[in-house]
């Protein structure tokens, strides 16, 4: 591009010097005409060079298909799949060499956590010029010995903290870089603890703790620890991420999880000690004469037992690292020989006190199945041993790990691996399958290498079962079969059934069938008959839900206390303190509100008044009887706005009619100007005929069947003296079109046609003339006396019923007193 730019401006110049120069116009066309014409060629040669260098670009995640934000296990899996691919072994295309550098190249860029985030972040790659090359450990003796500033400033006394020239760069030959930290040290956290050191060349305080670490090396390497340094200096992602802020600084790395050491004194006692608190809890038990039995017979979680016997009080930190590495194998014991509670199981395994003792138990409890005894057992002894016999006689099939290393995939034909798998149920009738199993493969003497034989549960693992019985009718019920497997595949199985179901018995066919078809499928012609396509195994050893809350909680408050020093943490406690005391102030508000509520309550109920679940007075509805001694309270002597309906029975109608008419009142309950109440025609008929009769134009007789009145309502209003009547014949009961007529034209009189008081009758205004008949010749039965009261209520409230005036309100009349007898 560069000298595209000087050949242009060159070109230009050119141009301008001539035009300068005084060339003829013409001259001068020509040459305007040849710039214009070159300027679309520099164009397109820019873009065809900028369009091949995007192409010859390097994109990693594109060479293997992958996402950006993808996992070390993801750019794993795509680089495996795709390297088989290309191979030039195996693919023989013209660019399958090409594609196959590329490949590597990506892989060997994404896998490093360093290169990956500086690509990431500046598209820096290997290939860039200003690419920050790592600092090569292993050539730092050509730099000298890097605490010279610091023997210069306090003089050759600084010598002291040095006692041998090979502890001079002992930090620098254990120092890892970020890539070796991710790829290798936290994967095998998770089998061999690691103690990484972080330290700085311009660090004084670094250079008094070579002695110490030195000492911890000879210590924790022969015993199977890790042990590493970091420069911070030149690693600062890595202590970032680790959360490094003093140095030196010392961490425990297990199971991919950082563990700090706080203590402000830096020793090799103070640091043992926090080795020992940080390991993982139990991995191994302490055993006497009392619990031996129960962990010996412990062998059902598909782990081996192992009995370590010592003088010394305390576990050695050489038995944690061996339990550590096989704590998902083997359950580690440690047993006291001079403790007074561990004599009888000496005796029992007659071990020598004076040495050191290791006792490795499959299912058999009685008879060790490996024993060593030393004066001092080495670490690697103890891990060999527990190496060689990790697994049971009949190991279960448990998870996917166990399957992959009993049963391994394998490629060749000429040299099969088999795994030969029963299948029981989860029941105590179904151990002795599995023991005749047991003997049988002790007594056949099976290469190991050749022939692994495992059960399966069947109620643990239905998918494995569903995989392996897919398309065989006669396995709906797979128990107590025997399957050989092959395994061609992550997935990939080739298989045989037996025919005969195993059995226990003294004659057993099923026996001499699995040896003899063992025989001829270990031979390099024989294929196995069928296939299948398996899953991944259910972890039956997997933790629960409750069990990952809780492990994650320590491990939260563990950080917390690792990472928070006092001046931070003392703010944090202060506020969640104070969140706390309102929150509790909270809850003690609310229960003694709680319980002053129950007091009402109670007060209330005492008192016989109804309360709510809120606290709240419940109004009570009340029908009082209307009769002389309760007439001027209900009528006469009511406030003004306020009135009294009252519902018309006999007593035989009385109990149906006032129940529905409760039902009706209800809603109104909290109306205070409202009073409810039913009134026996057989004492009011003679009241009742008065204040018909007031609303007629000229007082007569009025003669009134007591029957038909039952089921009326009177709206009373007693201070504006004037009713409003409900009737199941009355018009306004029903409002049948076309059918109008003066409201007591049913009862055999006329309304009252003026309003008093100078209030308007809301209806009457537009009333017709009467047009039909009254149509309510049909009989009304009692039950229907009040459908119609809910609507007539409604308009009643709206005021739009008809209203019929009295001039006063007439004595009622007093009952005798042996109407109430009668």
């Amino acid at each position: 591009l560069i000298l595209l730019d000087s050949l242009l401006q060159e070109h230009k110049h050119s141009v301008l010097s001539k035009c300068n120069a005084g060339v003829q116009s013409g001259m001068k066309g020509k040459l305007a005409m040849r710039l214009r014409l070159s300027i679309p060629v520099l164009l397109i040669v820019l873009v065809i060079l900028q369009t091949s260098e995007a192409k010859e670009r390097f994109r990693p995640y594109e060479i293997l298909e992958i996402k950006r934000g993808a996992t070390q296990q993801e750019v794993k899996k795509a680089y495996r799949r795709l390297v088989k691919d290309y191979h030039p072994d195996k693919n023989k295309a013209p660019d399958a060499q090409d594609k196959f550098v590329a490949l590597t190249k990506s892989y060997e860029l994404l896998s490093d956590p360093e290169r990956r985030r500086m690509y990431d972040n500046h598209g820096v790659t290997e290939d860039s010029p200003n690419f920050n090359k790592k600092h090569d450990y292993s050539q730092y003796n050509r730099f000298g010995d890097p605490f010279d500033h610091l023997r210069d400033l306090f003089g050759d006394n600084f010598n002291s903290f040095k006692s041998s020239g090979s502890r001079e760069n002992i930090f620098h030959k254990q120092s890892i870089t970020y890539k070796a930290y991710a790829n290798t040290l936290v994967p095998n956290s998770y089998k061999q603890p690691y103690l990484i050191l972080f330290y700085s060349d311009w660090c004084f305080s670094c250079a008094q703790v070579i002695p110490m670490w030195a000492k911890l090396v000879e210590e924790l390497e022969p015993i199977g620890f890790g042990v590493a340094t970091v420069h911070s200096e030149h690693e600062r992602e890595l202590a970032r991420k680790v959360g490094v802020k003093e140095l030196p600084h010392l961490v425990l790395l297990t199971d991919g999880k950082v563990t700090h050491y706080r203590d402000s004194i830096l020793s090799v006692v103070k640091v043992l000690e926090f080795i020992r608190r940080k390991l993982p809890y139990k991995l191994v038990q302490r055993i006497n004469d009392h619990n031996v039995d129960e962990f010996l017979d412990g062998w059902m979680d598909n782990r081996v037992r192992v009995l370590l016997f010592g003088k010394l009080d305390i576990v050695r930190l050489r038995y944690l690292t061996a339990g550590f590495k096989f704590r998902d194998r083997a359950a580690v014991g440690y047993v006291q020989v001079t403790g007074g509670d561990t004599k009888e199981l000496v005796d029992r395994f007659k071990v020598d006190i004076k040495k050191d003792t290791l006792l490795l138990f499959q299912e058999d409890t009685d008879t060790p199945m490996a024993s060593l005894a030393m004066a001092d057992l080495p670490t690697n002894t103890i891990m060999e041993v527990m190496e060689r016999h990790q697994y049971l006689q009949l190991p279960r099939l448990s998870n996917q790990v166990v399957f992959d290393n009993l049963c391994p995939v394998e490629s060749t034909r000429t040299r099969k691996r088999l795994c030969v798998v029963l299948f029981t149920r989860e029941t105590e009738e179904m151990e002795q399958y599995r023991q005749a199993m047991r003997d049988w493969v002790h007594s056949h003497r099976f290469s190991q290498e050749r022939v692994r034989f495992t059960y399966i549960l069947l109620e643990r693992q239905q998918q494995f079962v569903s995989a392996v019985t897919r398309g065989q009718q006669e396995l709906s019920d797979p128990s107590l079969r025997v399957v050989v497997l092959w395994r061609r595949g992550e997935d990939q199985v080739k298989l045989e059934w037996l025919q005969a179901k195993w059995d226990i018995g003294p004659t057993n066919s099923s026996s001499e069938e699995l040896q003899t078809t063992l025989q001829r499928l270990l031979s390099a012609n024989e294929v196995l008959s069928g296939e299948a396509v398996l899953e991944q195994l259910v972890d039956e050893h997997a933790t629960s839900v409750f069990a990952r809350i809780a492990n994650r909680m320590i491990e939260l408050s563990e950080v917390l206390r690792d990472n928070i020093t006092m001046d931070e943490l003392i703010p944090a406690a202060s506020l969640v303190l104070t969140v706390g005391v309102i929150i509790a102030g909270g809850y003690v508000m609310s229960y003694l509100v709680k319980i002053e509520e129950e007091n009402v309550q109670k007060q209330l109920g005492a008192r016989g008044l109804k309360v709510d679940r809120k606290g709240k007075v419940v109004p009570e509805l009340k029908i009082h009887e209307l009769r002389a001694e309760t007439y001027n309270g209900m009528i006469r002597l009511l406030k003004p706005g306020c009135r009294t309906v009252v519902l018309i029975v006999d007593r035989e109608s009385k109990e149906k009619l006032v129940a529905k008419f409760y039902k009706h009142a209800w809603p109104f309950r909290r109306n205070k100007t409202l009073m409810f109440g039913f009134m026996y025609i057989e004492k009011g008929l003679s009241w009742y005929k008065k204040i018909l009769n007031l609303t007629l134009p000229e007082p007569r007789d009025i003669k009134i069947n007591p029957k038909n009145c039952i089921g009326t309502v009177l709206s009373l209003n007693g201070h504006r003296r004037y009713f409003c009547m409900y009737h199941a014949k009355h018009p306004e009961a029903t409002r049948r079109p076309g059918y109008y007529t003066a409201s007591g034209a049913f009862m055999g009189f006329d309304s009252e046609d003026e309003a008093s008081d100078g209030e308007m009758d809301l209806e009457r205004a537009n009333q017709p003339a009467p047009v039909l008949d009254s149509p309510d010749h049909l009989p009304i039965f009692e039950d229907q006396l009040l459908d119609g009261l809910q609507n007539w209520m409604d308009r009643l409230f709206e005021g739009s019923t008809y209203r019929y005036h009295v001039n006063y309100w007439p004595e009622f009349p007093i009952s005798p007193s042996t109407w109430n007898t009668k």
